[in-house]
């Protein structure tokens, strides 16, 4: 198989559609029906089933896109170190970076490192920290910066930790809060779709802290789709609301408590840097950790 041909696989398993993954290639929908039929004519096994409009990788295809990906990793490793001979670091990074982080951080971490790299060719993605991760696993990305303590095996580097607190717009005594309205933000319905969930969720954190002092659930009266959203509806004395301490500015003006654990132990949200052992012989991955972990 060539590089081409890798793609092609790539593609199909990611789409299960012939003509999307053809759009991915530039190709027309018979060309690429056409390399699929001389794969399997190479290797002499079936690598698509179909079921109606739709398609499905058989066994030996979801095999070949194993193989695939090993070829893709190699030759990509090759192509890096051929050109970083001459100590000029060139070559591609793919990194994928929850939301926040995306727009706080990540612009001016990356001025830097392309200031020091400029023959770097980028490739970012951002959005829910789930959705990183999932990329993460499926090799699409290099390293991924994400908010969850997820339960992954290879290397990972904390960058950061905030606490987590309960914020109203006057004192409260946290006794009292089954008695209290409280502004709840819910996560998002669409991560329900991913294949990666974290260890220790915010959500988990918050219930395990409610539930060492408390009997009654909370008395939730709004569900937002944000914690700025929760931010707003507490400056109005519509309720309290228990968020993340990046969220809050001095010129909120709010009372806030940090959540505190039966243990003494204050309850932290951590963002971690995850990436593979193997990428590391990436000069370009490498030196995008090294650089992440001097900030």
């Amino acid at each position: 198989m060539n590089e081409k041909d890798c793609l092609l696989l790539l593609y199909l398993q990611k789409e299960q559609n012939i003509t999307k993954a053809a759009e991915h290639l530039f190709m027309t929908q018979p060309a690429l029906t056409y390399r699929i039929r001389q794969l399997e004519k190479e290797f002499q096994v079936e690598i698509l089933s179909k079921n109606g409009k739709n398609i499905r990788l058989t066994l030996a295809g979801e095999y070949l896109v194993e193989y695939a990906k090993r070829i893709l990793s190699d030759l990509r490793k090759t192509k890096e170190f051929l050109l970083n001979l001459e100590n000029e670091l060139i070559g591609s990074l793919k990194i994928g970076v929850n939301s926040h982080f995306g727009l706080y951080n990540l612009p001016s971490i990356l001025k830097d490192y392309i200031k020091m790299f400029p023959k770097v060719e980028l490739n970012v993605d951002t959005g829910f920290s789930t959705e990183m991760m999932d990329l993460l696993v499926d090799g699409q990305i290099d390293v991924a910066i994400v908010r969850g303590d997820y339960n992954w095996s290879d290397r990972k580097y904390l960058l950061s930790e905030e606490n987590v607190c309960i914020i109203a717009n006057e004192p409260i005594d946290v006794k009292k809060l089954p008695q209290l309205p409280m502004i709840n933000r819910k996560e998002p319905k669409v991560l329900l779709k991913y294949k990666t969930s974290p260890y220790n969720p915010f959500e988990q954190s918050v219930e395990y802290w409610w539930n060492q002092r408390f009997i009654e659930p909370p008395i939730v009266t709004m569900q937002v789709d944000s914690y700025e959203t929760c931010k707003e509806m507490v400056k109005k004395g519509l309720g309290y609301a228990i968020i993340p301490s990046v969220f809050l500015k001095q010129t909120d003006d709010l009372y806030n408590a940090p959540l505190i654990f039966k243990n003494g132990q204050e309850m932290k949200r951590r963002t971690w840097m995850y990436y593979r052992e193997e990428s590391m012989s990436l000069a370009t991955v490498a030196e995008f950790v090294r650089y992440m972990k001097k900030l």
